[in-house]
């Protein structure tokens, strides 16, 4: 019974977190000139993502499979960094590692889309 207890806050905490997340990439999303619903469709989600990031449909399938997401998420993250003009540490540790830190701060944030050609070092797939 004590364990019931002690997991309601936690739910609470991730259900608010889940939210500022899809709030974020909602923003995000808008910003980028996609449909910002997008964000609370499951695996549609990542199609924009990868789209705003300047890639082919194709990384959704690379997000999907296990250990391969690793590489594909940093490439995606990378790529939508480097769409709004933000460096590819943004991308690694703002997007990637804590993204329920860095979506907050590209959908509040003064940072433009750019679209993917403003990428100089990555092209597309």
């Amino acid at each position: 019974m004590d364990d019931d207890i002690n997991s309601v806050p936690i739910l609470i905490i991730t259900l608010i977190l889940a939210l500022l997340y899809i709030a974020a990439l909602w923003r995000v999303f808008t910003k980028a000139g996609r449909p910002g619903w997008a964000a609370i469709i499951p695996i549609y989600n990542l199609y924009i993502l990868t789209k705003v990031a300047g890639r082919s449909g194709w990384w959704v399938v690379g997000l999907l499979i296990p250990v391969v997401d690793i590489v594909a998420g940093i490439v995606v993250s990378l790529g939508v960094a480097k769409s709004f003009g933000k460096s590819g540490a943004f991308g690694f540790f703002g997007l990637f590692v804590f993204g329920f830190i860095g979506y907050p701060i590209l959908a509040l944030g003064s940072a433009q889309y750019a679209g993917p050609e403003s990428s100089t070092s990555f092209q597309h797939a």
